[in-house]
């Protein structure tokens, strides 16, 4: 079961991959096809409802050309 703190550093997580993403213009469509995801795994990975694999963020962030710790930032 995943407790509080788990929650919320999920949904933070989520919530700074969508700014990159917004920064850089590029839609969950786009990101997601770049993937190899469906977009709407995208929006869940942002809006935190997922637990998604580090190996997954780092082909995200990959595509979006960040840094991975950018996701982790508090």
């Amino acid at each position: 079961m995943i407790d509080n703190s788990e929650k919320i550093f999920i949904k933070t997580v989520g919530k700074n991959l969508r700014e990159k993403r917004l920064s850089k213009k590029i839609s969950q469509k786009l990101l997601a096809i770049d993937c190899d995801l469906q977009p709407s795994q995208i929006g869940r990975i942002e809006r935190g409802e997922i637990n998604t694999s580090i190996g997954m963020l780092f082909k995200i962030c990959n595509v979006l050309k960040i840094d991975i710790t950018e996701l982790f930032r508090l």
